[in-house]
């Protein structure tokens, strides 16, 4: 098995502390003294802790895009059955006690400013993804693929934050339900 890379292991450390505390929460001493690597090696990678931030949601967009591609195999024929996946999954993330919500969105609120070099990133992120669930709704043959990409990313933005403010048992399944009477809207055959 491949060694970790000091880079490597000072993200993964970041990307552990980031989601679950917060980016401007946690300072780089204490990225530095859990990821056992040197203060010379922490700058040899990331010069700065804004750096640190672009990457950590390069890489958890990473890992998003890698689980969308995998819930888009599972259904090659169908684009509507591999929307419908994307919203089950989504749905049982919620119920992960450690759930902290979406990373993107918890970073939009802790990098307001518009010219902050993780807001960009975030923005650029988000865009990306609703653009491919756009893709799919077009594909998927949504009437209105534009608007329940829209009406999908809005019941998504609120659900995330309704359920790290107020967990619930029940926050994922009610989302997947609305998600679903979205689609079925959306989706519904002509003769209805």
């Amino acid at each position: 098995m491949k060694k970790e890379s000091a880079r490597d292991r000072i993200l993964r450390v970041a990307s552990e502390l980031f989601y679950m505390e917060g980016i401007r929460a946690v300072g780089i001493d204490r990225i530095i003294k859990e990821s056992g690597v040197a203060k010379a090696s922490f700058y040899r990678s990331f010069a700065t802790k804004d750096d640190l931030a672009v990457a950590y949601l390069e890489a958890r967009d990473e890992l998003k895009l890698d689980r969308f591609d995998r819930l888009k195999r599972l259904y090659p024929d169908s684009a509507k059955e591999q929307l419908g996946a994307l919203i089950r999954d989504v749905a049982e993330q919620m119920k992960i006690p450690d759930y902290r919500g979406c990373p993107f969105l918890n970073a939009a609120v802790e990098f307001p400013d518009p010219d902050h070099p993780a807001h960009i990133k975030l923005l650029d992120i988000q865009r990306s993804f609703w653009s491919r669930v756009e893709e799919l709704a077009q594909e998927g043959r949504a009437r209105k693929p534009e608007e329940l990409t829209a009406q999908l990313r809005m019941l998504y933005d609120g659900f995330v934050m309704k359920r790290y403010l107020n967990k619930t048992e029940h926050d994922g399944e009610y989302f997947r339900k609305a998600a679903e009477l979205l689609m079925e809207n959306q989706f519904a055959s002509d003769n209805d």
